[in-house]
């Protein structure tokens, strides 16, 4: 398969966003950003300054004119007008800092919720994590129709891989004085947020509803889905990738409004439930509980309050899902 975009030179790559309409002030600055972020990063961030198409329908795979209609705009190889260079590298230094601030609160949450699942399922046995009689039957007896096995097995199988490339020296303590299998308040320790998440979503209903309450939640299912959505948005974040105005398909389930009224404003609200501010929202939440003292949200309010100046290309917060006066219900 050809590829139909040729190669270009840092100076070719700039002159043809001029020529598209980007307003650069800056040549020798504008390369610089190039040679050291890159093209196709930063694209990533003015994509969302080009300039739209009238609405247009798509058609089915046979042509016709679909039952429901969805109107879409495509973007064009123009930019709005006022758009500049310096305004894409200043989306992507606030997107930057904004999942540095994520990651600093999913640490700590991450460390918490280790201690709450081993201390939970340790008090049942200290290999707990290995027993199907001690896990959801969905998760540990059920058999997957595509690949034949129990989704607790296939968590196993990641966990084995955890344990034999740590490198940790209270693994190789553990295995050298005890041997194998890990308890696990040991194991736990070499979980990365994604398989605690899976294991959470596969323990039974009463452990996991102990869990959440310690949360502000009644029930363990919306909180397993509140895990994984945040492992989500740590993967997102650890692998540096653009967050601010990320579609998130994986949506959290929330609560009722009379149960956490700070939802009230979101549930309603589709566009919301699709971007990160919900998550940030979230992280807060469980931050709280993690760690009442924290300034973290305080840094994170500031931090979204000093959004760049994009109101000429009608960007602002409400794009990662913030509704308005956002700030006053924080």
């Amino acid at each position: 398969m050809s590829y139909p975009k040729p190669w270009k030179s840092y100076d070719a790559q700039l002159d043809q966003l001029m020529a598209r309409g980007m307003i650069v002030t800056d040549r020798t600055r504008a390369l610089d950003h190039l040679k050291r972020i890159g093209y196709y990063r930063l694209s990533g961030y003015w994509f969302a300054f080009r300039e739209r198409s009238a609405p247009v329908c798509r058609l089915d795979a046979q042509g016709r004119k679909p039952t429901k209609v969805r109107e879409e705009r495509i973007a064009l190889d123009r930019f709005r007008e006022g758009a500049t260079f310096q305004n894409a590298v200043d989306l992507y230094v606030f997107d930057k800092q904004l999942r540095r601030l994520v990651m600093d609160a999913l640490e700590r949450i991450e460390i918490a919720l280790r201690v709450d699942v081993s201390h939970t399922l340790g008090s049942l046995d200290p290999f707990a994590y290995l027993k199907p009689d001690l896990l959801h039957d969905e998760f540990s007896i059920k058999l997957d129709k595509d690949t034949g096995v129990t989704r607790h097995h296939e968590w196993l199988t990641k966990h084995a891989q955890l344990i034999g490339r740590s490198r940790e020296e209270f693994v190789r303590h553990n295995r050298s004085h005890y041997g194998l299998p890990l308890a696990i308040w040991v194991a736990c320790e070499v979980w990365d947020f994604g398989t605690l998440s899976t294991l959470f979503q596969g323990m039974r209903e009463t452990e996991q509803d102990a869990i959440a309450r310690q949360y502000g939640l009644s029930s363990g299912r919306i909180f397993a889905t509140w895990l994984r959505s945040l492992n989500y948005l740590r993967n997102v974040c650890a692998h540096h990738s653009r967050l601010w105005n990320r579609n998130i398909v994986d949506q959290p389930k929330l609560p009722s409004a009379a149960e956490q009224g700070w939802v009230a404003s979101l549930e309603v609200n589709a566009h919301a439930r699709a971007r990160c501010f919900l998550l940030l929202k979230i992280t807060r939440h469980l931050l709280n509980a993690v760690h009442p003292r924290s300034t973290w949200a305080d840094r994170m309010k500031a931090h979204l309050l000093a959004f760049p100046n994009l109101s000429h290309l009608g960007l602002n917060v409400a794009g990662m899902g913030a509704p308005d006066g956002w700030d006053l219900h924080w």
